[in-house]
């Protein structure tokens, strides 16, 4: 079957070129984000890949199904960047990656908290320069403090397990409890109980009931001087309100691996010119944030079975079988 790649990287097109050898499908590459503007490109593919920050959105959509396009296969396991009832309208299937490799994530995660609570990142550039004096530089034992996990799916249990190992203290916070959270001694509570946490990572998906779970009354409630880890979905966090919070004092520290409007930012090389959004030039100029640009899921593991996924769902249906991982409204 033909299918569309886009925004394909180029570590991306050399691993999905070497496993579509098993399938065979006709995969054309276009490093370009998915759009209004860039729709035309997919035409006459009946398959189309994207990715987060591509945008599917009804009107996209309406020019796929025009096209030929039945199926949309995102190579994320987070879908908010696709309008699914759309989607249903045109009769047009929508797939994602259920799973791929958690740890990669927890992993990540926590590599985040290690080097904002003890300044890894700053200790880094200070030795570079020739500065190897350590005020600035204290953190604290991770053992014995309380870390709340919100969202306790599979990248959340393995982040509390890891935790645990560290000896902290885990309170969590979801919708759907995981007996496993508990047995590694995880204590859930309700939302406004976060005053009692030191770290805040977050692990749940973007929907209209988590769009700014972070928020100014959300973090008027945290423990002053708690750091806050975000490797899920930018718009998890105000990021207006986290700025205040970490001028004030309120917020000890920030490390994300996802920003709100990161579309226009993250996957691109713009060391050469003037980033134009002022809020990431404000973030990044606080000696307590960290940025990465979404990369906490890039491991060879993740990548191989999120492009696995995503060729054995256009095989399947290609071949008129069930899709295993449709996501349905």
């Amino acid at each position: 079957m033909r299918m569309a790649l886009f925004s394909a990287k180029k570590y991306e097109r050399e691993l999905i070129d070497e496993l579509n050898a098993r399938h065979g499908h006709e995969i054309v590459h276009y490093e370009t984000l998915l759009g209004h503007d860039t729709a035309s490109l997919a035409a006459g593919f009946p398959a189309v890949s994207v990715f987060v920050n591509d945008s599917v959105d009804r009107n996209v959509l309406h020019q796929l199904a025009a096209s030929g396009t039945r199926q949309v296969a995102t190579r994320s396991t987070g879908f908010n960047h696709i309008d699914l009832e759309a989607a249903r309208d045109l009769g047009i299937k929508v797939v994602r990656v259920t799973s791929y490799s958690p740890n990669s994530v927890a992993e990540f995660a926590v590599g985040l908290l290690l080097a904002l609570n003890r300044k890894i990142h700053r200790a880094y550039n200070r030795t570079r320069e020739g500065n190897f004096e350590l005020d600035g530089l204290m953190g604290f034992d991770l053992v014995g403090h309380t870390v709340a996990v919100i969202g306790t799916g599979k990248i959340g249990v393995i982040f509390a397990r890891i935790m645990a190992g560290f000896g902290c203290k885990l309170i969590g916070f979801d919708v759907h409890r995981s007996p496993e959270f508990e047995q590694l001694g995880g204590r859930y509570v309700e939302a406004g109980a976060l005053e009692e946490a030191d770290v805040i990572s977050l692990h749940c998906p973007l929907t209209p009931e988590t769009y700014h779970i972070v928020s100014d009354r959300t973090l008027g409630r945290m423990k002053r001087g708690a750091l806050l880890i975000n490797t899920s979905r930018g718009g998890l966090v105000d990021t207006e309100a986290a700025i205040e919070a970490l001028k004030s004092g309120q917020l000890g520290g920030m490390a994300i691996d996802v920003y709100e409007q990161e579309a226009g930012l993250f996957f691109k090389d713009l060391s050469s010119t003037v980033i134009p959004d002022d809020v990431i030039q404000r973030l990044v100029s606080f000696p307590n944030v960290i940025v990465t640009g979404h990369q906490a899921f890039f491991t060879r593991e993740a990548l191989e079975t999120i492009l696995e996924t995503t060729l054995a769902s256009v095989t399947d249906f290609a071949a008129g079988r069930p899709l295993q991982n449709e996501i349905k409204t």
